[in-house]
């Protein structure tokens, strides 16, 4: 495939130019060892010999040919940091390919036992959709790609999925500097909701404080000055300069120290931050509906310099000496407050929106890797009708790759299918896939199908509930309280943290109603709930074996209908895995339990043929 040529060809170009910097990298540490060695040897000819001259010169030309050096070896270190990242991109997506989503990560965090459709359709967790999808490199952009899989924030377009499915080289640099990490943007938000709490007195910004420090720093040079025409005393100068840098650091140490305090925490995030929104102003020919986010990131990237700037200088403020010389001679620590200040203003109405900019397109990243990585798929038509409609042609799981069964089926509003079959035919595998294809289209993803068309409909599915034995509910009871969730979520469509759902009508996805109590009791229950669940806005999807189930369509036939996977029993159990009209016919599961007691008979006959050798012996 196209996409895993790209990477296997970046990957052997990435790992040919780490071996080649490196070997830069030991030249570049023999040339300063070697420049070193050459200052000592000038200043020691300065010192002493008689070619004094020309040893200071000689020092002066090696010291400026070692800082060139040590500049071009910092640059190569970094050139060296920047391809090992690029190279785990390569590698990564290439064990994505072959199935291997280790690398990234798999939003265990998000797993809700209670969510309306998530755990069930396995979209959080080891081996989920999440995982599939995931390449965010910042903690804004993953919350979004969660809250977007959970059907609680939709907002991107179809065409900006496609969009960013070709920029590809865009996509590597991105993924590339979060690879290791992940940049902590909500931690900007948090300082942001902090500021409330600042002591930094606000006259620092004044134009009068402005005029007092410019006065104060023209005052020490002027006294230099005139202490060197010998018109006032030297220590006039000396016991200024120590005033002044008493004065600076008690009146802004409480305040820098709180500024310090204030930015530790997004330190390491900063530099992320500003290189990220770096990475975004340069994309070209956006869609309309990314003019908006690309407009707050070229605004927020002056900003995000500024910020980096405040805390490089406040890193340095650690060397005692340095803080003298440059508080006395220029005010500092001042000029850093009144910069910090100007940021806290600037960003106060900006940074979440700035934050929520850089989330979508982080966002957005992983929409376009999927589709990149998927060229099998294909773009879904979803409409804005909210009566449940939904028609695919070759449809298949999207976890199964190529051994996924293609499928055409559609489901009309207000319908009720009913699907039956033996075990292991692939009941509950076709119902995540209907439900997951239709997770991807709402997010204007590709979907695995030839084709797929569908409203815009709520969606809320009981596949796997579980017992909590700790909390005293047993798994009859653990059924009966997803079932009347289900019920209140039809009536009042309402998503994780209490957002409206933005459809009255709903796709119930159901396997097996009631499998924890017995066969008639079940089969007289699953009929009651079906039959009070059609007085809802509700259309249904459900998986079953029990056989009877299938007679409600017989009694409402404008209702219910029955598809079932067939399989053949022979020699062996064949399943093929395509669903049909009607009600399975085969059931397997004593079949299949007749082969595993043959190891009972297997065993009773060794035993006896043992005994019998016992008795001739």
């Amino acid at each position: 495939m196209k996409n895993q040529r790209h990477y296997l060809e970046q990957q052997v170009k990435m790992t040919a130019a780490i071996g080649r910097l490196k070997r830069h990298n030991r030249y570049f540490i023999m040339g300063e060892i070697a420049l070193f060695m050459l200052i000592i040897a000038s200043i020691g000819v300065f010192a002493m010999t008689a070619w004094s001259k020309s040893g200071l010169l000689m020092a002066v030309v090696c010291l400026s040919a070692y800082l060139f050096t040590r500049f071009f070896d910092n640059k190569n270190a970094s050139n060296i940091k920047q391809t090992e990242q690029l190279l785990a991109v390569y590698t990564h997506e290439l064990e994505a390919i072959e199935g291997n989503y280790s690398a990234f990560d798999s939003g265990q965090e998000f797993v809700d036992y209670r969510h309306p459709f998530t755990f069930d359709l396995d979209v959080f967790g080891q081996n989920s959709l999440f995982a599939r999808l995931n390449r965010t490199v910042t903690t804004g952009g993953k919350a979004l790609l969660a809250r977007n899989l959970s059907f609680e924030e939709i907002q991107f377009q179809p065409e900006e999925i496609h969009y960013m499915s070709h920029k590809v080289d865009f996509m590597d640099n991105f993924q590339a500097l979060g690879k290791g990490r992940i940049i902590d943007t909500l931690a900007m938000l948090s300082l942001q909701n902090e500021r409330s709490e600042a002591s930094c007195p606000q006259w620092f910004s004044t134009r009068w404080s402005l005029i007092v420090a410019s006065l104060m720093l023209c005052l020490l040079p002027l006294l230099i000055i005139l202490s060197l025409f010998g018109l006032i005393e030297g220590n006039v100068p000396v016991f200024y300069a120590t005033l002044q840098f008493f004065i600076v650091y008690l009146v802004c140490n409480a305040a820098t120290r709180h500024i310090a305090k204030r930015t530790a925490k997004i330190h390491r995030e900063a530099e992320g931050f500003r290189q990220l929104i770096k990475q975004c102003v340069s994309l070209n020919d956006l869609p309309l509906s990314l003019q908006k986010e690309a407009d707050t990131l070229r605004n927020a990237q002056q900003q995000a310099a500024l910020l980096t700037s405040i805390i490089d200088r406040l890193d340095r403020r650690g060397n005692i000496l340095g803080l003298m010389i440059i508080d006395t001679f220029g005010l500092n620590d001042y000029f850093l407050i009144r910069e910090y200040l100007r940021w806290e203003h600037d960003f106060k109405t900006q940074i979440a929106a700035q934050v929520k900019a850089l989330s979508h397109i982080d966002a957005l990243v992983s929409w376009g890797r999927f589709a990149y990585n998927h060229p099998e798929t294909t773009m879904a038509e979803v409409t804005t009708d909210h009566n449940v409609y939904l028609e695919a042609k070759d449809i298949g799981h999207p976890f199964l790759g190529t051994k996924a069964v293609k499928n055409d089926f559609s489901i009309e509003n207000g319908s009720y299918t009913i699907v039956t079959g033996a075990n292991m035919a692939g009941k509950s595998t076709f119902l995540r896939t209907i439900g997951i294809n239709y997770i991807l289209a709402r997010n204007g993803a590709p979907v695995f199908a030839k084709s797929m068309r569908t409203s815009s409909f709520n969606l809320f599915s009981s596949m796997r509930t579980t017992d909590d034995l700790a909390g005293g509910i047993s798994y009859f009871n653990a059924e009966l309280r997803r079932l009347q969730q289900l019920i209140r979520f039809c009536k009042h469509p309402v998503y994780a943290q209490g957002k409206p759902a933005d459809s009255p009508s709903t796709l119930i996805i159901l396997d097996e109603i009631l499998k924890g109590t017995n066969s008639l009791d079940k089969l007289n229950g699953s009929k009651l709930f079906l039959e009070n669940i059609c007085k809802l806005p509700v259309t249904g999807l459900i998986a079953t074996h029990d056989l009877e189930l299938s007679k409600l369509a017989n009694e409402y036939p404008s209702r219910f209908s029955n598809y079932c996977f067939e399989i053949e029993l022979g020699t062996a159990v064949t399943y093929s895995y395509k669903i049909t009209p009607g009600v399975a016919r085969n059931q397997n599961a004593t079949y299949l339990l007749k082969g595993v007691l043959k190891e009972i008979e297997g065993l009773s006959t060794v035993q006896s043929q043992g005994e019998t050798a016992g008795v001739v012996g």
